[in-house]
């Protein structure tokens, strides 16, 4: 979990860690050298519970280095990753972990609910049951907050060091070495919607998505920027269209999910 200037929500997420049914975990926090008391709110449920480790970055690096500390630090068999305004549910852990086990699974990902900055939940993004890499080039459909790898089917290995959009980066060079990828369609996560956040404005990510596929694929500037235009661009559109229309539907399966999730 990467922190900056987080005090406000990082409470809340952590509790989300410490809520888990399945109880053999770590949870790594690294802080990106924030300027408010985040990093006492840290230190202070790390005394609290051995199994909370705080890392410290000596500057203000970015997600990718502060992720990549904790990826370093990791001394687990699967890698997971949750921000610090985001929350699981009690039972991701322990559903997606037995999910993976008993389909021999490397890399997984889940349904998640959407909640406004005052924690509100208020939609759902349903994943697709199986990604192909293909598919996940022309549409980034991985809630981050929700994947989760194997590393005896994966052996680490570090994200790229890009402001934003490493994560996105990151799934995909995981599925180049996996294969595709499957989604546990239960909801078990919730992301916050804030919008200040980095990925709230999709049109500023145009050129870091394709700086993504020229990291990971080592296409020129051009076959990124074509790749973007030909296949990103028209998936994302189609997306919205078919969700607004689809919007009667997706209410209706949110408000099932919410009906049967006491802890939201």
């Amino acid at each position: 979990m990467p922190t900056f200037n987080a005090a406000q929500h990082v409470a809340d997420s952590i509790e989300s860690i410490l809520a888990q049914t399945y109880q053999n975990w770590e949870l790594l926090l690294i802080d990106d050298c924030s300027s408010d008391h985040t990093q006492q709110i840290l230190e202070d449920y790390a005394c609290r519970d051995a199994r909370i480790r705080v890392f410290m970055q000596e500057g203000n690096m970015g997600a990718g280095h502060t992720r990549n500390k904790g990826i370093e630090n990791a001394r687990g068999r699967y890698i997971a990753f949750c921000d610090s305004d985001d929350r699981w549910l009690p039972e991701k852990l322990e559903l997606q972990i037995a999910f993976m086990q008993q389909n021999n699974y490397a890399f997984t990902f889940t349904s998640y609910y959407t909640c406004d900055e005052d924690g509100n939940t208020n939609g759902i993004i349903l994943a697709p049951e199986r990604l192909t890499l293909f598919q996940l080039k022309c549409d980034d459909k991985i809630g981050f907050l929700t994947a989760i790898y194997d590393t005896v089917h994966c052996p680490k290995f570090l994200m790229p060091l890009q402001r934003k959009r490493q994560d996105y980066a990151y799934v995909l060079m995981i599925q180049q070495q996996v294969g595709d990828s499957y989604a546990l369609r239960q909801p078990l996560a919730i992301y916050r919607q804030r919008s200040n956040s980095i990925s709230h404005n999709k049109w500023s990510l145009v050129k870091y998505n394709a700086a993504v596929y020229r990291h990971v694929f080592g296409y020129s500037i051009f076959q990124s920027y074509a790749f973007l235009f030909i296949f990103f661009l028209p998936t994302y559109f189609i997306k919205r269209i078919t969700n607004s229309f689809n919007r009667r539907r997706l209410r209706s399966q949110w408000e099932g999910y919410i009906l049967k999730s006491p802890n939201l």
